[in-house]
């Protein structure tokens, strides 16, 4: 899956970190999200997430 990380970012603005998967999902489709942002965030493992930084290095493993 190609995520454009700009877009995640925006996609992701406003999120509390750490913050749990759950959390960001539903930040991310708040924020309206693309289909392939929302799916990349919901392949992501259950756990909390302490940047924006760690949510991109989570989601460039799962490509």
């Amino acid at each position: 899956m190609n995520v454009n990380p700009i877009e995640m970012q925006k996609a992701l603005g406003g999120v509390s970190y750490p913050a749990s998967k759950k959390d960001i999902v539903e930040t991310a489709k708040s924020h309206g999200a693309s289909k392939e942002i929302k799916q990349a965030l919901s392949a992501l493992p259950e756990k909390e997430y302490d940047s924006p930084a760690a949510v991109n290095k989570e989601v460039s493993k799962g490509t």
